[in-house]
């Protein structure tokens, strides 16, 4: 994970008595978790969020007397707490989308052997909503929660590529100036996946996250409101080689995404 840069402890000082910067400041906190993280300690926190360790002592504490963070006092470790855990399951739960799409998904990560995939932007990354996977001991072992890169994963390309011209540009310089030496291989990605757009109606990222790994993705845009997101189907080469990506997945992921715009119009 990015670390971000470290700010002063007087500039840090002056703001702890607004309220805004004290949520953003704890949104950190919790954002710092991933999938990955069982616990983490307060120079974990600290390295991960950059900022001032009085901040982090004081807002891990309030985090705890809410219930979004658990502290272990042996371990001297956090973890992620019940509040944190029901607030995320509320969110998903509640989203018509992914609970009208995760039985079409299956049904494509049974059919291609592969795993299916709903993600939206965080930041400068990708964030899975939904996933399914086939019965395949090969299958991408990613879950709700997890972050892929958003310049060189199907996910991501799928998502910046279906954005207006203003939104993307602005992402595509963030991304740049977070990785400058990856702009030629950002420009590069992104220039195929909107030829892919114009030839295919899907993108395709054959090796662009890994060199073991191909993919497609689509855009979907929520009609109710709800931010963008992108769905994807992604496996090991073996599984989905490029032509077979090109001719039958990719047209599969489209009539995915009709038939979920069918169903959440309300169409029988």
């Amino acid at each position: 994970m990015r670390k971000r840069s470290k700010p002063t402890e007087s500039a840090d000082q002056g703001s702890s008595g607004n309220s805004a910067a004290s949520l953003t400041r704890g949104l950190d906190i919790l954002r710092a978790f991933t999938p990955d993280d069982a616990t983490l300690g307060n120079q974990e926190l600290i390295e991960r969020t950059g900022l001032a360790g009085a901040t982090v002592s004081r807002l891990t504490a309030t985090l705890v007397s809410l219930g979004y963070l658990h502290y272990d006092a042996v371990l001297g470790r956090y973890s992620i707490g019940a509040a944190t855990v029901a607030l995320g399951y509320s969110a998903l739960s509640s989203n018509p989308i992914i609970h009208m799409a995760r039985p079409l998904m299956q049904e494509l990560a049974d059919w291609t052997g592969a795993a299916v995939a709903l993600g939206t932007s965080d930041g400068l990354e990708m964030v899975y909503l939904a996933n399914c996977r086939s019965m395949s001991p090969v299958t991408l072992q990613l879950n709700v929660g997890s972050r892929v890169p958003m310049a060189r994963t199907a996910m991501g390309l799928a998502y910046l590529s279906g954005l207006d011209a203003t939104r993307r540009a602005g992402l595509v310089k963030a991304l740049t100036q977070t990785d400058g030496q990856g702009s030629a291989r950002l420009a590069a990605n992104l220039d195929q996946a909107m030829q892919d757009r114009t030839d295919l109606g899907f993108v395709t990222a054959f090796g662009t996250w890994h060199s073991y790994i191909n993919a497609v993705g689509v855009t979907f845009y929520p009609t109710d409101g709800s931010p963008t997101v992108a769905l994807t189907c992604g496996g090991i080469v073996d599984i989905l080689p490029a032509d077979h990506c090109r001719s039958k997945v990719g047209p599969r992921l489209l009539a995915l995404v009709e038939e979920l715009r069918r169903r959440l119009s309300g169409g029988a």
